[in-house]
């Protein structure tokens, strides 16, 4: 297939990038940032300048648009984010849409922050499940949200959206600010490890290969819906940390922070629909993907990979 792919150079979007051409594909990426993969095109889709450009690209024969582009990270400070918030997530997304001709089907990642957290009581954590009323805590999920009503609005008009909602994704590649990346400067620099709120909070970490697994299957079978990626176990942040210092060799001072509202007790993904209409579930072995961070993060290809009983 011909696809497209925005945010082509970001975490995801480049290793969905990469997948696909190594499966034959012939792929577009866009993105603002200055790209080196073959195909590449420079275009920053919330620009009203891009429009005539990205509507040339969307129709010379385009079988699957991959929408990716966005502003990520839930704790940017920056002094004008909300407004950066609005441009890049869903301002860019509707003119994604104003120029992609209906007939041609979208998979919009979205994110797991619109639920607002997994419901926590009497110490039992509840999966988030795609038909339950979302909750989006902070900017960034209030973001992601609209956006997702942009989605909604392309499917009444006849517009096959899949929108997928990735569980926290963790691997090699992924951002500076995201907090194996930032635990792994700390250590490497001799700081401490910041946590945030209780170290007894827990993400369901979702590897980046599940997840571009996930990405390529919708788009394989057509889907027009919403779907969560995730792999329905929890890992406590504490672990994690444990997990990161067992794989350095290196002893780290663990530091407890204060958290934001948007820092929820827990993430976790009901997988049935995803094992139903995709045939897995994505499963993430956190010794295998902090060992593979870690190698990416230090050029260290003897780091001790281990296996943390969670």
């Amino acid at each position: 297939m011909r696809a497209l792919v925005t945010g082509s150079e970001g975490f995801i979007g480049s290793h969905l990038t990469a997948a696909l051409r190594s499966n034959g594909h012939d792929v577009i990426g866009l993105d603002r940032r200055v790209g080196v993969g073959p195909g590449h095109r420079r275009l920053d889709l919330a620009d009203p300048l891009t429009l005539s450009p990205l509507h040339k690209i969307v129709t010379a024969e385009i079988d699957v648009v991959f929408h990716l582009a966005a502003r990520p990270g839930v704790r940017d400070s920056h002094p004008a984010i909300d407004e950066l918030r609005h441009r890049d997530n869903v301002l860019a997304t509707r003119r994604l849409f104003e120029s992609t001709p209906i007939d041609v089907p979208v998979v919009v990642t979205s994110s797991s922050s619109v639920y607002g957290g997994a419901t926590v009581a009497n110490a039992t954590i509840r999966p988030c499940r795609e038909g339950d009323p979302l909750r989006p805590v902070g900017g960034y999920a209030r973001s992601k949200a609209a956006m997702e009503e942009l989605c909604h609005q392309r499917r009444t008009r006849g517009g096959t959206v899949a929108v997928v909602r990735p569980f926290t994704v963790v691997g090699e590649g992924q951002r500076p600010d995201m907090a194996l990346s930032l635990w792994l400067a700390a250590v490497s620099s001799g700081r401490p490890i910041r946590i945030l709120g209780s170290p007894e909070r827990t993400r369901d970490l979702t590897d980046i290969r599940g997840v571009i697994r996930g990405l390529t299957a919708v788009a394989d079978i057509g889907f027009n819906g919403t779907v969560n990626l995730g792999t329905g176990l929890g890992h406590r942040l504490i672990d994690v940390v444990h997990t990161l210092l067992e794989t350095l060799g290196k002893p780290g001072e663990i530091v407890v922070a204060p958290a934001a509202a948007e820092e929820r007790p827990a993430t976790l993904a009901d997988t049935t629909l995803c094992t139903g209409l995709l045939g897995f579930t994505p499963t993430t072995d956190l010794g295998d993907v902090v060992a593979r961070i870690v190698e990416a993060g230090t050029g260290n290809v003897s780091v001790t990979t281990t296996r943390t009983a969670l």
